[in-house]
């Protein structure tokens, strides 16, 4: 990556940090994933209760790989076979010391749109765990929350239902089109504008690209 883009995307992320300190939020910029992963080690003490939501940016960053390193006690849902483990583990989670996931998209004025199917993910981020820690590339900025949701539903949604075999319009057309289908992960549409908890919610903003 050229440097005047490096360059570009640490400036923007100042104005960004400090529009998230406005919304009792705080805000960290890293230049890179192996930055981004010690940073978000730092934050979480030794023997912290951990989960986290689906998240290729959490895996493509290598965070998933380095937790399993460290002295956490982890919840991992991907364990669970059936509903009812899904269930009691999904209980745990919300009691959890931290949560991990990334963002779909996140505004220049310091807003988080996210979209979810199941909406575990989202209902994390809204209430439950002490602590959310959110890993986002560059990528994922928009300018408003206008913006915001059409990259959700244009750029992040569809290769996200290809990758979950899902039996969507987009998963076709790679457009999204509005649709009701059973299989859609379009169910929520949350915008979090600010957090009742100061510094409960904590964005690591990676001066790379990952995740959709």
């Amino acid at each position: 990556m050229s440097t005047p883009k490096k360059e570009f995307y640490e400036k923007q992320a100042a104005t960004i940090i400090k529009n998230l300190e406005k919304r009792n939020m705080e805000g960290y910029y890293c230049p890179d994933a192996a930055s981004a992963v010690q940073k978000a080690l730092s934050l979480m003490p030794e023997h912290s209760v951990i989960s986290w939501g689906g998240s290729m940016t959490l895996s493509e960053i290598g965070l998933m790989d380095a937790l399993k390193q460290e002295n956490y006690t982890l919840i991992d849902r991907a364990t669970a076979t059936t509903i009812e483990e899904k269930r009691a583990l999904f209980s745990k989670t919300v009691l959890a010391d931290y949560y991990l996931m990334s963002t779909n998209a996140i505004t220049l004025d310091g807003q988080l749109v996210n979209i979810d199917g199941a909406g575990n993910r989202l209902a994390c981020l809204i209430h439950g765990p002490e602590h959310v820690i959110i890993l986002a590339g560059m990528n994922k900025v928009a300018t408003d929350v206008d913006a915001a949701m059409k990259r959700v539903r244009n750029i992040s949604a569809p290769p996200n239902t290809v990758r979950l075999n899902c039996k969507t319009p987009c998963a076709v057309t790679g457009i999204c089109g509005n649709c009701l289908s059973p299989e859609t992960i379009c169910c929520q549409e949350v915008v979090t504008r600010y957090s009742r908890i100061k510094g409960r919610i904590k964005v690591i903003l990676i001066g790379e690209e990952y995740g959709y």
